[in-house]
């Protein structure tokens, strides 16, 4: 079995490290690393060591058996790739619908990292968790960094300054995450989520939970928010105003799978904000909960600078690209037994995440 260990492009992160590799010498596989595949990330090829042979792209099309990456081949790629050669990535097929059919009609055979179920049998191969985790830790030094003003409360012989304010909209990982950086760093935190259960974990990490009634709740929807009634989403959108203008920051991560992204600060709450204020927008890549929010870029309306980012992982390479690695690998290890590939269909992660049967 060749595992073919793809360089990103655009992407300082990497989708197996040395530490990894080291660590799973049982899974019995020779790796061929992307020349410089590691380097942005912190991993030199010197640090991958003898677990792997190190070659240029077009070899590892050519040669490998399973090819793993975070990003998916573009067409060029796969174009170049064997039949019947096993892809492992983040394909998004909610996103992109037609990614299956582009897949099986080049015979090859594909599993979406995106799409494991996201269950406790699970947990140690969500990247999607990983990544948000990193993510709202970003989000977070970001909105610090853009704030003229301190997170903590500051009592000098100059005066005192009060404690920044913070509304996390989205109490998934990616928000629990950005709730205990933003408590680390002194400020007063409070965030909504339409799922109940996200309650006692916000206020178990010390911040306000702000609840609107009458939310639509899914136990069934894997950790997701579900589409919510035309009612519920005016009060919503009430409620959030009501606390925007009163937030220094807002950390946005609100998303439904597969849907675009819920819009709960409006430009009208923009423009009564604090001048100063930071939104950072974490929906981005799928319209934004913010309405002004331009993807991949920094902008400023109404005296408020608004972030949008979807990856902000990619910022912290060296860590992101660990965690990632090790999610992946736990589930190579459930694909690959004794050097060989077994395709358990009866086994509902493989089933969930095999998007060209």
């Amino acid at each position: 079995m060749k595992i073919g260990i793809l360089k990103e492009d655009q992407d300082r992160r990497v989708s197996l490290t040395p530490d990894t590799l080291a660590k799973n010498a049982q899974l019995v596989a020779q790796y061929l690393l992307e020349k410089d595949a590691g380097q942005s990330a912190g991993y030199a090829d010197a640090a991958y060591g003898d677990t792997v042979s190190v070659h240029d792209r077009a070899t590892i099309l050519r040669e490998a058996d399973l090819i793993v990456s975070i990003h998916p081949p573009n067409e060029a790629d796969l174009a170049q790739i064997k039949p019947q050669t096993v892809l492992v990535s983040l394909f998004q097929p909610y996103f992109d619908q037609e990614v299956s059919d582009r897949l099986r009609q080049r015979t090859l055979r594909a599993f979406s990292l995106d799409m494991i179920p996201r269950t406790t049998l699970a947990q140690a191969m969500d990247v999607l968790s990983s990544m948000a985790s990193v993510s709202g830790y970003q989000a977070v030094l970001m909105a610090a960094n853009h704030l003229p003003r301190y997170f903590p409360m500051m009592i000098t012989a100059a005066g005192s300054i009060r404690p920044a304010k913070v509304l996390v909209l989205g109490a998934g990982v990616a928000g629990l995450q950005a709730i205990a950086t933003a408590k680390r760093l002194g400020a007063m935190v409070e965030a909504f989520d339409v799922r109940k259960a996200a309650k006692e974990e916000v206020e178990s990490l010390g911040a306000k939970f702000v609840e609107v009634a009458g939310a639509r709740d899914d136990a069934g929807a894997g950790g997701y928010a579900v589409d919510q009634s035309e009612e519920f989403l005016q009060r919503q959108q009430q409620e959030v105003q009501n606390r925007a203008t009163k937030s220094d920051v807002i950390i946005a991560t609100a998303q439904i799978r597969g849907r675009k992204a819920p819009i709960l600060v409006r430009k009208e709450s923009i423009a009564q904000m604090k001048p100063g204020s930071v939104i950072v927008d974490l929906a981005a890549s799928t319209g934004g909960n913010c309405e002004l929010t331009e993807d991949q870029k920094i902008i400023e309306r109404h005296g408020v600078t608004i972030i949008g980012n979807s990856n902000l992982a990619e910022t912290m390479p060296q860590d992101a690209s660990s965690l990632f690695s090790n999610n992946l690998m736990n589930f190579l290890r459930l694909l690959i037994v004794e050097g060989e590939l077994q395709l358990d269909l009866d086994n509902e992660i493989i089933a969930g995440s095999y998007i060209t049967p």
